[in-house]
């Protein structure tokens, strides 16, 4: 047994989801020996699960202090998420680096079509000058796969940058500018430009860079300064192998094989189901060989179609399910 196939996790129907949910519990309570022993320190037996929301979620925290594996591999990626010298950093080991690709390509190219069809510029300065980044694989692939000269990664060259989209919306040419919220927040400080063919792409990240601004401040800003309708953005972490995506005012959309439900900060093994704001809990099926089924510390909105909107994070970050167990 292998868990989910690609076939199966990427050619999911509405109607297959929990069925696939359950399945992959069930395998990943067999082989991820962390995940296991979180299961049975909940008293949890996972012949008696039938719904998702049975399924315990393990706390992310456990990232940072385990490796939160199901089987026995060598790793092809290894994902560190950014911190400062004085925290410590999650790390996904990736099994198969061709699993995470699929997983960001079909996700993107079901909500915007084919790469191939922009010019795909990448705004990760601070990303780029650290090691085992999922978001620069992620945009790394993307480049390659869009074909255009055009497109490629940008540090701090800003006035090359400007320069770019004004040539290539001169020729009306689709770009997609993907970038750390700071580093467009610093680019749209210095420009002015009217971007009619461009979708411009936050992925979040202010992490002490700059003062913190509300998502609405942001958005507002770049749209301003841009000249874009909208601000899109994208949703992902370093524990995770898929993506949801904003096509404005912060509500995300989650790929088929994705989905969000929402906790109580209070009890985190209590699910709320007629509430529309908690804890955001995360199942992702294309991450087969860690774990599918992870408690955040963001703070959600879920509304009835499933999309969600993220509020805020957790005052207390370690997370009260951490404490059932003894690293």
């Amino acid at each position: 047994m292998n868990g989910l196939s690609p076939e199966r996790i990427f050619n999911l129907q509405a109607p297959d989801f929990e069925p696939a949910a359950l399945d992959l519990f069930r395998y990943q309570y067999q082989h991820n020996a962390l995940y296991r022993a979180y299961t049975d320190a909940l008293r949890i037996q996972p012949g008696s699960v039938n719904a998702i929301t049975g399924i315990p979620f393990l706390p992310i925290q456990f990232f940072k202090t385990h490796q939160v594996v199901s089987g026995t591999f060598e790793p092809e990626l290894v994902f560190e998420s950014s911190g400062t010298t004085q925290t410590v950093n999650s790390r996904h080991l990736v099994k198969d680096a061709s699993l995470y690709e699929r997983s960001f390509i079909t996700a993107f190219e079901q909500f915007y079509g084919p790469v191939s069809d922009y010019v795909v510029v990448g705004l990760l300065p601070s990303y780029l000058e650290r090691q085992h980044s999922s978001l620069v694989v992620m945009v790394q692939e993307m480049i390659r796969r869009s074909g255009h000269a055009g497109s490629g990664f940008y540090l701090y060259e800003h006035e090359k940058l400007y320069t770019q989209l004004q040539e290539l919306e001169a020729r009306g040419q689709k770009v997609l500018l993907i970038g750390v919220t700071f580093g467009l927040l610093d680019f749209a400080e210095k420009y002015t430009l009217s971007l009619q063919h461009t979708i411009v792409m936050e992925t979040g990240g202010m992490k002490g860079r700059r003062e913190e601004w509300t998502r609405e401040q942001v958005h507002a800003f770049l749209q301003q300064k841009l000249g874009v309708n909208t601000v899109h953005a994208e949703y992902g972490m370093t524990e995770l192998l898929s993506q949801a995506y904003s096509y404005g005012k912060g509500i995300f959309t989650t790929p088929p094989w994705m989905k969000v439900l929402l906790r109580d900060e209070n009890d985190p093994f209590e699910l709320f189901t007629g509430r529309s704001a908690g804890v955001m809990n995360i199942i992702d099926l294309a991450n087969v060989y860690s774990c599918a089924f992870i408690a955040t510390e963001d703070i959600g909105k879920l509304y009835d179609d499933g999309s969600f909107e993220v509020l805020g994070r957790l005052d207390n970050s370690a997370l009260r399910g951490c404490s059932l167990m003894v690293s």
